[in-house]
């Protein structure tokens, strides 16, 4: 005995520290928690134990269906593969057949020979049949039951007709048009059992000459192909895409339906895939859940259990609710001290602390043990202030501190210090004496960097306001006094409010009229209008005021005041300087323009001098002529009125070209009017035509039918125009293109677009040798040209012209492939659409109207 080895202690070792854990934690549960647990856990092991059972009866029964159905799924492919099979082969074999027939390599009674013995192997084919592109018949065979040459009637066949809605017919056509072997869905024939068909087709010469027509019996494809191991083993059946049930291994009793097993697999009816299903079913073996009697038992007993352990619960909760309702009273008076966000401190006679609350502990980082029973010093005390919160302390204890509370600081358990206010009052005892201090104290770090932030806020608010150079006031709208002005308002208006209904400009008066009853609130004394419609908003306006000699851009505003009253804030620039340099880059502008003008004349100089000369030297020869005739006495009284009227005619042709002159030139100022833009056309038109016929140049004008007025300067959209058209004249020329390609053309006809919505475009298309591409990026650049005498000035300022109207302008090369054929400028204008030309019938929408048929009259050639 003594040669055995000592007995292993290791693996005894966790099992006294596990029961040591368990003991110390069972020992810290209070005596209801213990109780509860003493009875829950058998309860618990109760319910463990029972759905440990479950699970086991579940495990077994998932596992079983799981192998029934894999071996389900394996014989309906097994099934399948059989049944495909068997259709392929027979399928390869009738396209052989069909090739024989379209070859002609067999005639009808060879045919039927051949189909007796296709047949006589394959019990699952009901008849062969061969019929030719009008479905008529050629040969037929029957496989059983109506042997040839036999007695009876004949069976009625199931054959494809024209025009009948059937299986048959409509295989037929699947077959012909596709031209491939084509299946039908499963039908019941004459004899009420059900068949499906294959139809192969005869092409002959790539003409469709018939097709070949195999019926199989859906009952011998299941009879003589299921395998008989798969039989033995599950039902095996085929259904159509409707679920009804075509042929089966087993057959169900008559008048029943067949009831739907529990585990099924289906798999298509290979090659056909025309909606046949092959269906294999299968049951359960082994006895279920629910008619186990050991399970039964098992649960008949632990229901059995659980409730006399529910029993022994309901016992145990009552003698709980007894312990419980005597601790409530306790924890509802604990409750209501932790509950409190302020920090409460009693103290006896000489400062020392008796009772802190949890928010006064929470407060300090301090727990309960270490302030009750201290004397100050306290340890909450900040070391730098010790000698200030004696002194504080001191005033308590002698009962001169300040109502208000104090303001002190306080040091957490962590070193951090926080803002604090104490309020101190006396504990009086039921006797009336007093006993000690209450201190509450409130933690006020957040308020007062709240308060520091905003005081900070208001300070940067108001030195941003003051440092403004527009004037900012804020007028009471009920008393009209004013509540706030920084210093541009005082500099310039001091501390009146007359400046600021000055500014207003009449808005805030007129709130304090009783006369406008119609228009105010008398439940609140002021006009609805003013206040909810668009003057209320921030619209700029632009004042004078006469005593300053300065002009504003005021900006207004109604607000609710800080105090609730309603007032009006007005913010008001001074844009005199703005002003004026608009005004000077006006005047400049229209400098520029009529300078444009006056230069484009200039250019013009001999062609007007060849346009004048014309009617001139016209009217010098009628007068010469005249003088001539009377001095030799050889006129007529009505030849003299005849000549005086010509000469009358090209003197008014003459003026006329002077007035157009002079018109176009004339200095005045600018100004928007309806204007036409067929009448601007026109004008220019007339003005370059004088240039366009020095240089050869033709001119093609189409102006769209009824187009809306334009609110335009038709001097300076006519110097636009005048413009595109003689630098298109200038490029034609000094190109010297040939006549067919001297022409521009002037369109005008309404857009519309998402950006610039309903405008009247302007264009001007000429066949010249168009811009270099390094110089359409500079077109519109002030004082560039690519003339040797040009002033670079035309297009800037047509663009300028454009802009100021609120149109576009834009300049593109046309091609022709690669090679550039001609350039076209272009503007647009936008329209009102309130006002319309032809103001006989009004539409919407004039733009829509808009007709852009050719028009004659407006198609002019100089």
């Amino acid at each position: 005995m003594s040669d055995l080895p000592p007995p292993q202690a290791t693996s005894a070792t966790p099992l006294p520290t596990a029961k040591r854990l368990f003991g110390q934690w069972w020992r810290k549960q209070s005596p209801a928690r213990q109780d509860r647990f003493a009875t829950l856990g058998p309860l618990l092991s109760v319910l463990l134990f029972l759905a440990a059972i479950i699970s086991a009866f579940w495990y077994l029964r998932n596992e079983e269906i799981e192998r029934e159905t894999e071996s389900v799924k394996r014989d309906t492919e097994i099934t399948q593969q059989q049944i495909g099979l068997r259709l392929i082969q027979n399928q390869e074999a009738l396209i052989r057949m069909a090739r024989e027939l379209v070859a002609r390599e067999i005639d009808s009674h060879e045919f039927v020979g051949q189909a007796t013995a296709f047949a006589r192997e394959r019990p699952e084919i009901t008849h062969i049949s061969w019929v030719d592109a009008a479905r008529k018949t050629r040969a037929s065979h029957l496989a059983f039951l109506y042997p040839a040459g036999g007695g009876g009637d004949p069976p009625q066949l199931t054959l494809p007709k024209e025009g009948e809605l059937s299986e048959a017919e409509s295989t037929f056509r699947a077959a012909r048009d596709t031209r491939t072997a084509a299946y039908s869905r499963a039908f019941a024939d004459a004899s009420g059992a059900w068949v499906f068909q294959l139809h192969i087709p005869l092409i002959e010469r790539s003409a469709f000459s018939g097709a070949l027509i195999v019926e199989y019996s859906v009952d011998s494809l299941v009879r003589h192909f299921v395998p008989a191991d798969v039989s033995q083993r599950h039902t095996i059946s085929v259904v159509n895409e409707r679920q009804v049930l075509l042929a089966s291994t087993v057959t169900g009793l008559p008048g029943q339906a067949a009831r739907r097993a529990p585990i099924v697999s289906e798999s298509p009816l290979t090659p056909a895939f025309n909606g046949l299903l092959l269906r294999g079913q299968g049951w359960r073996t082994s006895i279920g859940l629910i008619s186990n009697t050991l399970f039964w038992m098992v649960v008949a007993l632990s229901v059995l259990t659980v409730w006399m352990l529910l029993g022994t619960w309901r016992h145990m909760r009552r003698r709980g609710q007894i312990q419980g309702a005597l601790v409530q009273e306790t924890n509802f008076r604990r409750a209501m001290e932790n509950s409190m966000p302020t920090g409460m401190r009693a103290m006896d006679m000489d400062g020392r602390i008796s009772y802190v609350n949890a928010a006064f502990c929470q407060m300090t980082g301090f727990s309960t043990t270490e302030l009750v029973g201290c004397l100050p010093p306290f340890p909450y005390w900040p070391p730098d202030r010790i000698e200030e919160n004696g002194r504080l302390l001191q005033q308590e204890l002698q009962g001169r501190s300040p109502s208000g509370g104090i303001e002190v600081k306080v040091k957490r358990k962590d070193g951090t210090v926080f803002d604090a206010r104490m309020y101190v009052s006396p504990l009086i005892d039921p006797k009336g004496q007093q006993t000690g201090w209450m201190t509450s104290m409130t933690n006020i770090t957040e308020a007062k960097r709240i308060r520091d932030q905003l005081s900070a806020s208001h300070e940067r608010f108001t030195t941003v306001l003051e440092g403004l150079d527009a004037s900012v006031s804020v007028l009471s709208v009920q008393q009209g006094e004013l509540l706030f002005v920084n210093r541009s308002y005082r500099l310039w208006f001091g501390g009146d409010a007359r400046g600021h209904q000055t500014m207003a400009g009449g808005v805030v008066g007129p709130l304090f009229d009783a006369d406008r009853d119609e228009e105010v609130d008398n439940l609140s004394g002021l006009p609805a209008a003013e206040l909810t419609e668009g003057d209320a908003g921030a619209s700029p306006r632009e004042v004078y005021v006469d005593s300053l000699q300065k002009w504003f851009d005021v900006r207004a505003r109604y607000l609710q005041w800080t105090d609730g009253r309603l007032a009006q804030m007005l913010i008001a620039t001074d844009i005199t300087a703005r002003l004026r340099a608009e005004e000077q880059a006006a005047a400049q502008a229209e400098k520029a323009q009529v300078t444009s003008r006056l230069v484009t004349m200039g250019e013009m100089a001999s062609s007007v001098a060849h346009e004048l000369n014309q009617p001139l030297t016209a009217i010098t020869n009628y007068c010469n002529g005249m003088v001539s005739r009377v001095k030799a006495a050889t006129i007529e009284k009505d030849d003299l009125i005849a000549a005086l009227q010509k000469t009358a005619r090209q003197a008014e042709r003459a003026g006329q070209i002077i007035h157009r002159i002079r018109a176009f030139v004339k200095r005045s100022e600018p100004q928007r009017q309806p204007s036409q833009a067929k009448q601007i056309v026109e004008d220019a038109v007339e003005l370059a035509g004088i240039e366009l016929r020095r240089r050869n140049v033709a001119i093609h004008s189409y102006v769209a039918q009824r187009l809306p007025t334009l609110m335009a300067d038709p001097i300076l959209i006519e110097q636009v125009v005048l413009n595109l058209l003689k630098n298109a004249a200038e490029a034609i020329d000094s190109a010297q293109l040939p006549t067919s390609r001297r022409h521009i053309e002037l369109r005008v006809v309404p857009r519309h677009t998402p950006e610039e919505g309903g405008v009247i475009e302007f264009s001007v298309t000429d066949m010249g040798p168009g811009i270099k591409d390094e110089v359409i990026g500079r077109l519109y650049e002030a004082f560039f040209s690519t003339k040797a005498e040009g002033l670079g000035i035309g297009l800037s300022l047509c663009r300028s012209i454009v802009e100021s109207h609120r149109g576009r302008m834009r300049a593109q090369n046309l091609y022709n492939g690669v090679l550039v054929v001609g350039c076209r400028f272009s503007f647009t204008l936008p329209v009102e659409t309130t006002h319309r030309t032809d103001t006989g019938t009004a539409t919407p929408d004039p733009l829509v109207e808009a007709d852009t048929t050719s028009n004659p009259t407006g198609l002019s050639q100089a």
